[in-house]
């Protein structure tokens, strides 16, 4: 493994550690992203399954944004994340970046996700 990986997958066990910490029975947003695209999943840490998903290759998401490596297309990703979640009856979330920095599409879908309602 080069160094670069083994620092993200530090910062990626340091942010689970923190959120496993907190022994909450919230669900888990976590955000995966690529060099393409971006994907979401609201995940129930107790029950062991994902609750619902989404992400930028979505036939929805593809023609409100022109690309999936875009803030435009990590917009898209966290309201339509955060609709489904409220069908699913989720509204508080903990948000787990992974080893991303708070930053650019990972803030993107997060802000996204605030305003189309879940509170994290």
């Amino acid at each position: 493994m080069t160094s670069a990986i083994k620092l993200f997958n530090r910062r990626k066990a340091r942010t689970r550690f923190k959120i496993r910490k907190m022994k909450s029975d919230r669900p888990r947003l976590s955000v995966f992203r690529s060099g393409r695209h971006i994907y979401a999943q609201v995940i129930n840490d107790i029950a062991g399954n994902t609750v619902v998903a989404a992400s930028s290759l979505e036939d929805g998401v593809k023609k409100d944004a022109k690309k999936g490596c875009t803030t435009e297309a990590a917009q898209v990703v966290g309201k339509l994340i955060a609709e489904r979640a409220k069908t699913a009856g989720v509204t508080d979330v903990i948000f787990d970046r992974g080893g991303y920095k708070y930053h650019g599409r990972v803030k993107a879908l997060a802000d996204a996700a605030r305003e189309g309602g879940l509170s994290f």
